[in-house]
C-alpha cells in the first residue's frame, strides 16, 4: 500500500516539474514563467520530498525531506519576486496582453527610483503628529 503511495507522490510531483518546464517554454513573459515555474515547481519538489520521506520511513530521512520542503516554500516565492522585479526594472517587456502594470505608476525608469506610495500618507501624519502635539502643549498649558 505504501508503494502505491510513493508512486503516486513521486509521478504527481515529476508531472508537477515537467508542467513547470513546460510553462517556462510555452508562456510569453517573464512574470508568468516566473508564476509557472514557481508554483508547479515548488509543489512538485514538495511532493517528491513526501514520497521520499514516506519510501525511507526514517526519522532523520522525514525530518530533512520536510526541512527541504520548508525551505522550498519560503524561498521559491521571495527569489521568484526578486528576479521579476529585477526584470522589471531591466526593461524587460512584458507580454502584449497583460491587462494591468501596478508598477507603471510608481516606477521612474530614469532614476531607477520607486515610490512605495506612503511618501504622501508620510508627509500627512507628520503633519497630523506636529498638529496634535501643538494641540496638547495648548491645552496643557
Amino acid at each position: 500500500m505504501i508503494e502505491i503511495l510513493v508512486s503516486a507522490c513521486l509521478i504527481l510531483g515529476a508531472s508537477l516539474m515537467l508542467l513547470a518546464s513546460i510553462g517556462i517554454i510555452r508562456l510569453p513573459d517573464l512574470p508568468t514563467r516566473m508564476h509557472a515555474s514557481t508554483k508547479s515547481g515548488a509543489l512538485g519538489t514538495s511532493l517528491i520530498m513526501v514520497g521520499v520521506a514516506l519510501a525511507f520511513m526514517e526519522p532523520v530521512v522525514t525530518f530533512r525531506a520536510f526541512a527541504i520542503i520548508l525551505f522550498i516554500l519560503i524561498t521559491s516565492p521571495v527569489a521568484a519576486h526578486v528576479i521579476g522585479r529585477a526584470g522589471y526594472f531591466v526593461g524587460v517587456s512584458l507580454w502584449d496582453g497583460t491587462v494591468k502594470d501596478m508598477l507603471k505608476e510608481s516606477y521612474d525608469p530614469d532614476t531607477h527610483y520607486l515610490r512605495s506610495g506612503f511618501e504622501d500618507l508620510d508627509a500627512e501624519t507628520e503633519e497630523e503628529m506636529a498638529e496634535s502635539e501643538k494641540n496638547d502643549r495648548d491645552n496643557g498649558d
